[in-house]
């Protein structure tokens, strides 16, 4: 599928087309589908690619400096010996792209997801960069209300981040430190915190139903006032023992959401 310049507007339906070598600096493709188009040799320099589709994306060897990639979807895309000098990747979806020989500097990655299977530049210290995923260093972070659903998070360094309200259902969080972490009113159904250090982190009304907690640390957490942990496997005799020594006030409240209290969930488990 070839296309003329009058296709490159805003909303465009471009999957699958071949645009290898195409002029679009500066262009205006806000939320454009581009999944499984070839843009290999591509100027997109300073063009807006907010929220667009560029799932499966050839972009090996283009150049996408001062690139706005904002909420852009990159999950698969080939980025091989391509330029994101100054590149704008806040909250882009990284899982599955390849990065090979890429140029990223002073890129911004602050929120953008990758996975086990992202590909990165030899020596790019992509856990220190403020993207998610497996082992980032996110200490102290704002991640309220962030969708991180299935996110792979697992052995990531996590203390003291904010996590009020996140959507983290079906997550790995297998060893990751969370101690201190801020999870009220989170959702964690159906995550793998397995080995997870949960030390002083404040759980209130966080949602834990059908969770692994095998050998989660619980020591000294805040409150737990109306936390659900229906269905929650792995836990210890002494973990539930330890949950259920906070104080009634905490254990008898009520959770409108799951329609149990605390207690309930708790000792619904033995």
């Amino acid at each position: 599928m070839s296309v003329d310049s009058s296709s490159f507007t805003p909303y465009a339906q471009l999957a699958g087309a071949d645009l290898a070598g195409a002029d679009l600096a500066n262009q205006d493709l806000y939320r454009a589908n581009l999944s499984k188009a070839t843009l290999a040799e591509a100027t997109l320099a300073e063009a807006a690619l907010i929220g667009a589709d560029l799932t499966g994306v050839n972009l090996a060897g283009a150049n996408l400096q001062k690139a706005d990639l904002r909420g852009a979807s990159l999950h698969g895309a080939d980025l091989t010996n391509a330029n994101l000098t100054g590149a704008y990747l806040y909250r882009a979806d990284l899982q599955g792209s390849i990065f090979t020989r890429a140029v990223l500097v002073d890129v911004v990655m602050k929120l953008a997801l990758y996975d086990s299977t992202t590909q990165w530049p030899e020596g790019f210290r992509y856990k220190s960069s403020g993207a998610v995923g497996p082992g980032a260093t996110l200490s102290g972070a704002y991640l309220n209300t962030a969708n991180l659903k299935a996110a792979d998070l697992s052995g990531a360094m996590m203390f003291g981040t904010y996590l009020s309200g996140a959507n983290l259902a079906g997550a790995n969080l297998a060893g990751a430190s969370l101690s201190g972490a801020n999870l009220q009113k989170a959702f964690l159904t159906g995550a793998n915190l397995q080995g997870a250090n949960l030390a002083g982190a404040e759980l209130q009304r966080a949602d834990f139903r059908a969770t692994n907690l095998t050998d989660v640390d619980f020591s000294a957490v805040g409150s737990i006032a109306g936390a659900d942990f229906s269905g929650a496997v792995g836990l210890s005799d002494e973990g539930r023992s330890k949950l259920l020594g906070h104080a009634a006030a905490e254990l008898n409240e009520w959770n409108a959401f799951t329609r149990k209290t605390t207690r309930q969930s708790l000792e619904g488990l033995g």
